[in-house]
């Protein structure tokens, strides 16, 4: 791959399985994870995820320590097996990268995320809508703290709540509308 290919750049060589238009364009998912706080209490981290497009997510994070952040950006989405399991990835301004695998069948999210180390340590700089200048600068900051390695990992399953299509209480967006 050339040098001078601009980054971030999204590349998949699996050929995008038709399902996609019946499995995943335009469903709106509401989610809870079960985890729990810092200090060791339960709670639950609620996500609410709409497929926007074939290479569009936009979301908002409503429980945990993410809570009141409302974004959209670039994703891949790749078939598992039809009418089951997609995968879809992305990577946040904020340096994290994000991989979800959204089971249909049994109604869960199993989701690997690798928050950068501004993005987990100040996580209330990583709140407020994208669509705010101010709020999307300061998000591209936390992806200048720390290194490569300075990752915080979390592994987390979720039962979906509620699906449905289309964007429920979120904000359409342009389908070429710059992410980073």
């Amino acid at each position: 791959m050339s040098s001078l290919t601009p980054l971030p750049h999204f590349l998949s060589a699996t050929k995008f399985h038709p399902s996609f238009e019946t499995d995943v364009r335009d469903v709106h998912l509401v989610y809870d994870y079960d985890t729990h706080a810092i200090d060791g209490k339960p709670e639950k981290w609620r996500y609410e995820m709409w497929f926007f497009s074939e290479n569009r997510i936009v979301y908002a994070i409503h429980g945990g320590p993410m809570a009141g952040r409302i974004n959209y950006q670039t994703a891949t989405y790749q078939c598992i097996r039809p009418g089951e399991l997609w995968q879809c990835n992305w990577l946040e301004e904020t340096g994290t990268i994000c991989s979800l695998v959204y089971d249909i069948t049994n109604k869960s999210i199993t989701t690997f995320i690798a928050f950068s180390k501004g993005h987990w340590e100040m996580p209330h700089y990583a709140h407020g809508d994208k669509r705010d200048a101010v709020d999307f600068d300061r998000w591209r900051g936390l992806a200048k703290l720390g290194i490569h390695t300075d990752r915080y990992l979390l592994s987390e399953q979720a039962q979906i709540l509620q699906h449905f299509k289309g964007k429920g209480d979120l904000v359409p967006i342009d389908d070429d509308v710059p992410t980073f």
